[in-house]
């Protein structure tokens, strides 16, 4: 209640001053124009600053541009004079102090400005006097240097160092971090901004974001260490002042946050100012790693100045234990060799006075000093710091575009990974780096959600017992989930807990961090990454048009049995054999005679039926006998194969799709059907165009059927694992039309979340093992069903190569018989012959009468 009742106080101050401010700025213009023409005839030129004198940072500013001022007049020869006030870390302090300075001292230049109220403020009294305004607060915003024409940022931005630290998270291959900061001014959101824009390029992602006030009290952090304790998160980033982040790590070291398997990272609010705390101090923070400010120590330059330093802070701040320069101290020195420069041009004002001091560049402590858009250029290298025991180690440095190294001048040594600097000291000592979270544990087990609404129950399950008030999960996707766990590198307690709602609502509930991962029959879709991430998909990818089949038979079904050759060798061979037939019975049957074509009809109608109505007794030679035994031999056996092959073909069913195409659904308004609560639905209306009045949902495979036989639907949408089941049970009812992508089925973790790839490798392992085959047969084997093809290719019908033998036989015995007919008549013809030539032999020798 007394900081409020303070703040009100100061705000009434600052109010009435400004008035009196305002009232005065007509008379104060005048006397401006009237104060520089004294100025510029004057051989002296005069600083001010405005300061908290009771801060490190002010302490080191303070004797840094004392010895600046001294260093320059002896190098330029000229008189500058610098005045230091100090504001006490007050607003109004700072105000009256800056006014002061222009009415008693008439300086020419302003510095200091360590806060963004400070900014503000004197930037604006600065630019109405047109003085100008050097602050070393870091990260001035664009809009504040654009309403000030005369306000520059003489310290580099540090903003770079959210780089340094994806680098730091990338090196260990960390994916989640919690940011804790202190809400010091306005400038906290310009931190989170450029954080928020670097992790955004990368993939590192925050899980928690807390908020410090600076007059926290302990038992306010402990509650705020105490929630974040609660996540898996174990990396954290600290952007705190120095106070105050060691109040937290006192804190987090009470409740044992500073031990193994944590990661602390400080920003340079903490790491610029470490070389200031205690012994004690350092044992408490023991394990951090801290990002700072980088200044080439090895310099010709910083060592005189750092000789010069320590002699001066030592007299003037006895009661400061270290006396090294620090990173205020050398920003303040470059700073104070800027303003200087700029009041050495003693003709310059308005904007060639603006115009000077942006040209300004110069080699100092910090490097290369030179203003872009009224702001210092921004700092690309930063140290990396580790404490241990009683103090401190630079571990390298960090650059931005090259990465890690020891030395900062050896570009062959920089690596992209910290690891290649050496060991690290976490908190705690471990011999191993922290994995960055925390494993669930028997008490605090993962919370894995389990639809209710399945439609295909043999997937995922949930059975409620009424009597004893507890329920059971089954199915594929549990039995698989329980196999995978066995196999990651680290023990996982988990609990079940059923959900009735869509799966988009499901996945959803990750994101809400009501669940830790969900397990059942859920397909992994892009826009369900914005809410948690899936691992490797463990059944086939597809979704599926299933329609109801039409079956019809060929026309010219019945010639199907045999092969085209082996139609033509069996026609000829009928053909030859009736020949043969007629050949040697037509003197013994005189339905076998008559005119050239009667012999020709009868001819061929012998071919195909006297063999099977001519009976052995009709016959009257026994060469048409065996013709006839042979030829009814390969006929039984030849006819008989031809009846089993056609009855074959006409008992499998060729089967086709009612409707080949979705579009054609699309065109008729056809009503169509999906699983209930599936993302299919939202599939339906905005990639294939389907309107929602024409979308039913179903709850069973069974509704499915009965859905498509009744014509209520005219198609179903499956995911392929679902598709597969329902065909095994339907198989001779459906068919899949047409087929368009998904993700298939995954478990489902939060976004980031170190087990995504633990359970990617375990799920292959798996089914490298074999295990998921044999889960997937014990669990969804009974719904299998062997695919009946069709037999109407080529390698289904019968040809040459069955009959070979049969032919020879029945051709051969023919020809056999032609031969032995032929000869036999032939001879029969030659003693005929004969007997006639006998016979008119004796006719002529008889004796006449």
């Amino acid at each position: 209640m007394a900081y409020k009742r303070s703040s009100i106080n100061e705000f009434l101050v600052t109010f009435v001053f400004l008035f009196l401010l305002s009232l005065l700025s007509a008379k104060l213009t005048m006397a401006s124009v009237t104060r520089r023409v004294q100025i510029i005839t004057s051989n002296t030129s005069a600083i001010g600053t405005i300061m908290d004198m009771k801060s490190r940072a002010g302490k080191e500013a303070r004797v840094a541009m004392e010895i600046a001022i001294d260093d320059f007049n002896a190098r330029t020869s000229q008189n500058m004079t610098l005045y230091i006030r100090n504001s006490k870390g007050s607003l109004v302090g700072a105000m009256l102090e800056a006014t002061y300075l222009i009415d008693t001292h008439k300086v020419e230049a302003f510095l200091g400005l360590y806060t963004m109220e400070q900014v503000l403020s004197i930037g604006e009294i600065g630019s109405k006097y047109q003085i100008p305004t050097f602050s070393l607060f870091d990260s001035v915003p664009k809009r504040a240097l654009d309403r000030f024409p005369f306000l520059f940022q003489a310290s580099p931005s540090q903003f770079g160092q959210m780089k340094a630290f994806v680098a730091i998270m990338e090196s260990f291959r960390w994916n989640h971090f919690t940011f804790i900061y202190e809400d010091i001014s306005s400038a906290s959101a310009e931190i989170i901004h450029h954080l928020m824009k670097t992790i955004k390029q990368s993939g590192v992602q925050m899980d928690n974001m807390v908020k410090l006030s600076p007059l926290a009290s302990s038992s306010s952090l402990t509650k705020e260490l105490e929630r974040i304790n609660m996540e898996q998160c174990r990396v954290f980033l600290v952007h705190a002042s120095l106070e105050t982040g060691v109040r937290l790590f006192q804190n987090a070291k009470t409740m044992g946050m500073m031990e193994k398997g944590y990661v602390w990272i400080t920003t340079n609010l903490i790491t610029d100012l470490l070389h200031t705390v205690n012994s004690s101090t350092f044992l408490t923070m023991e394990g951090v790693v801290g990002i700072g400010s980088f200044v080439t120590d090895t310099s010709s330059q910083f060592q005189d100045f750092s000789t010069k330093f320590q002699t001066k802070f030592k007299i003037e701040q006895p009661e400061e234990t270290d006396n090294m320069p620090g990173i205020f101290a050398v920003h303040a020195y470059d700073a104070t060799w800027i303003a200087s420069l700029a009041l050495s041009k003693k003709n310059m004002s308005g904007k060639r006075l603006l115009d000077t001091v942006s040209s300004i560049s110069f080699s100092g402590i910090t490097g290369e000093v030179q203003f872009v858009n009224k702001k210092l250029t921004a700092a690309h290298r930063f140290r990396i710091i580790n404490v241990i025991g009683k103090y401190y180690r630079e571990v390298g440095f960090w650059s931005e575009g090259l990465g890690f190294s020891e030395a900062v001048n050896d570009k062959a040594a920089y690596d992209t990974s910290l690891q290649s600097l050496g060991h690290i000291f976490w908190p705690g000592r471990p011999l191993h780096t922290p994995q960055g979270r925390v494993v669930p544990t028997s008490i605090n087990p993962l919370r894995v959600g389990v639809p209710t609404m399945a439609v295909f129950k043999k997937f995922v399950e949930v059975k409620y017992d009424h009597m004893h008030h507890n329920f059971t999960c089954i199915g594929y996707s549990i039995e698989l989930f329980k196999e995978t766990v066995k196999r990651l590198p680290y023990y996982l307690s988990y609990e079940f807990h059923p959900f009735n709602g869509s799966y988009d609502s499901l996945v959803e509930q990750v994101y809400l961090k009501k669940f830790d991962a969900v397990v059942g029959d859920v397909s992994v879709v892009s826009r369900r990454y914005q809410y948690a991430e899936f691992t490797h998909p463990y059944t086939e990818t597809g979704l599926m048009m299933v329609v109801p089949v039409i079956s019809h038979h060929e026309q010219w079904l019945f010639v199907k049995p045999f092969t085209l050759s082996m139609w033509a060798l069996t026609i000829v061979i009928y053909i030859y054999n009736g020949f043969v037939l007629w050949l040697i019975e037509r003197k013994h049957s005189p339905e076998l005679q008559g005119s050239a074509l009667n012999q020709a009809g009868i001819l061929l109608c012998l071919s195909f039926t006297r063999l099977f109505s001519l009976n052995g007794d009709q016959l009257n030679n026994n060469l048409t006998r065996m013709v006839t035994v042979a030829w009814l031999f390969v006929a039984i056996i030849v006819g008989q194969c031809y009846t089993a092959s056609l009855t074959s073909m006409l008992t499998v069913r060729s089967l086709a799709p009612k409707v080949a195409d979705y579009e054609t659904l699309k065109n008729t308004n056809a009503a169509v059907g999906y699983g209930r609560g599936a993302h299919v639905a939202s599939y339906l209306v905005d990639v294939l165009g389907f309107k929602n009045e024409n979308i039913r949902d179903f709850t069973s495979p069974d509704e499915y059927a009965h859905a498509l036989q009744n014509k209520e639907i005219a198609a179903v949408f499956l995911e392929a694992p679902f598709s597969k089941l329902f065909l095994a049970r339907y198989c001779k009812s459906f068919i899949v039309a047409d087929t368009f992508g998904e993700g298939g089925f995954a478990f489902v973790l939060p976004k980031g979340s170190f087990m995504v790839t633990d359970f990617t490798k375990a799920l292959l392992n798996v089914s490298e093992s074999g295990t998921l085959q044999n889960i997937e047969k014990r669990m969804l084997g009974s719904e299998q069903c062997v695919d009946m093809e069709s037999v109407h290719d080529e390698y289904g019908r019968l040809g040459l190569s069955s009959f070979w033998t049969l032919f020879i036989l029945t051709g051969g015995t023919t020809t056999l018989a032609l031969a032995i007919h032929v000869i036999i008549t032939l001879r029969h013809r030659s003693f005929q012959m004969l007997d006639n030539c006998i016979l008119c032999i004796k006719r002529d020798n008889s004796p006449r009468t």
